[in-house]
Formats: C-alpha cells, structure tokens, sequence
C-alpha cells in the first residue's frame, strides 16, 4: 500500500482520498463519517472506507498540520511498525507551510466526562495554553503490562520525542481474537507490542512504559476528528476508541454549553 501526503488549501481539513476507485472517493477526516469498528478507527463516505486512520490522524494532529489531502489506494491503512513515527518521518521530510488562513479553535471552558467508573475520559478547561494530556493505563499489578500513567502537553516537539515511535500493543489472547476475525493479518509478532505471560513476545520495549504512550497517541489521533485544534486538558483513564469518540461526539453536540468556539491566528 501507498500514503501519500498533499499539501491542501487552507479550511480544507485531513481528507482522506480513495484514488484506487473509481471515480475516486474523498473522505474527510471528521467524526460525522466514523463508524464503530473493533480496535481502530474507521471512516466511511460514498460507499467507501478508510480504516486504523488513527495513527495518520495522530502524526498529523502531532504535528499540528491541519490542512493535507491523504491519497490511499486501499481501505486499511498501513500498520508500519505499529506507530506514528514512520508518517512523522514522511512529513517531516516533505516540510510544512504555514498559511494565512485563521486555524478553527474548539475552547474547553467546563469539565465534561464520558464513560464509567471503570473506563472514562473527560475535558477540562487548561491550565495553560494548548492541549495537554493525562492517561492513566491499568491491567492490573500482577500482568506484564502493569499500571503506567503519563501526562504532557502536545506540542510538535513533545509530539515526536515521547510519543511518535510508540507501538500498539495487545495482550496474546487478543492478538488471536483479531486474527481469527481477519484484521491485523499483515503484521507479525515483530511489527506489533504482543505481550504473553513474561512479556512482549519476539520485541523488545522503546520505552519503559511504552503502552501508556501509544494509547496517549490513540487519544490524540482520534481526538483530531473534533476538525479542529482543542485547547484543554483530556484526562483519560483505560480509554480507547469508542469512548474516545464518545468525548469528541460531546464536545461537538454539547458545545454551547461546555465550550466556546474561536479562530486563531
């Protein structure tokens, strides 16, 4: 499969491009066009889709590109290594243009929560400028995975030194689940974080608590289907996917309430 990265008119947004159809299908990158499948993020428009956007969204977001055509010529995209760093890699290469046109600001101005005492994930108005981040990780004290916790703000730089080359990871019992059901086939024990009883299996860890960081790369990837830049605090605990959209679906349907809308320059 091939991704390739086109710079895009200001106010256009991350739009995915279906180039091996016919006409070709463009998708934009927004939460109105999600559709809830298992461990990834899915979007569909025109009768076609594009799936594990999450990633590409990430290293977009990450690196603050708001405006890019992404040309695919297949549904799922390309695990790579399991992280963002090889689409970093890419745009970094490519460069950046910084346009005239005022950037669409999404203000948090009061706590909102999504989820369960089990699993949630909430807004809050910053403390500083930009968007920051809190995930706590929990599997428990006796897994290989354990508790691990991270919090940063997310910035291009912090973005690519803490976050970009984390991997996706999954307990081996999952790892089957997947397979059995077709999804994840391309990639073996070495492309993905897969953890047995002792550990990850064929791998070996970037980063001492490597699982919390992938899973802080996931919020901000699918965070980014919000369509806009998000000034607030996301604090998240055992979140994934769904309850990630969760937060975005009531951050955009209950904005008059919770948040204010801005452009910046």
């Amino acid at each position: 499969m091939r991704v390739e990265f086109r710079p895009a008119a200001a106010d256009t947004g991350i739009v995915f491009v279906r180039h091996d159809l016919q006409p070709a299908v463009r998708i934009p990158a927004v939460h109105a066009l999600r559709i809830e499948t298992p461990r990834r993020t899915t979007l569909a428009s025109g009768g076609a889709t594009v799936e594990m956007v999450e990633h590409i969204m990430a290293a977009l977001a990450g690196l603050s590109i708001d405006n890019c055509e992404v040309w695919v010529d297949r549904p799922e995209m390309p695990g790579c290594d399991g992280s963002s760093i090889a689409f970093v890699n890419a745009l970094d290469q490519a460069g950046v243009v910084e346009q005239s046109a005022p950037r669409a600001t999404l203000v948090v101005s009061d706590v909102m929560r999504v989820g369960c005492d089990d699993s949630w994930v909430e807004a809050r108005p910053a403390p500083t400028p930009g968007l920051s981040v809190r995930y706590r990780l929990d599997y428990g004290s006796q897994g290989p995975i354990g508790r691990q916790t991270l919090q940063l703000p997310v910035t291009p730089t912090t973005f690519r030194r803490e976050l970009a080359s984390a991997r996706t990871f999954l307990l081996q019992e999952e790892a089957e689940w997947l397979r059995n059901r077709g999804l994840g086939c391309r990639a073996s024990m070495s492309d993905l974080l897969v953890f047995g009883p002792e550990g990850p299996i064929d791998n070996t860890l970037r980063f001492s608590d490597e699982c919390v960081r992938h899973k802080t790369l996931d919020l901000i990837g699918d965070l980014a289907l919000c369509g806009c830049d998000i000034i607030g605090q996301i604090v998240a605990f055992r979140s994934g996917h769904r309850l990630n959209a969760d937060l975005v679906r009531a951050l955009l349907t209950e904005g008059r309430r919770s948040v204010s809308w801005r452009r910046t320059g």
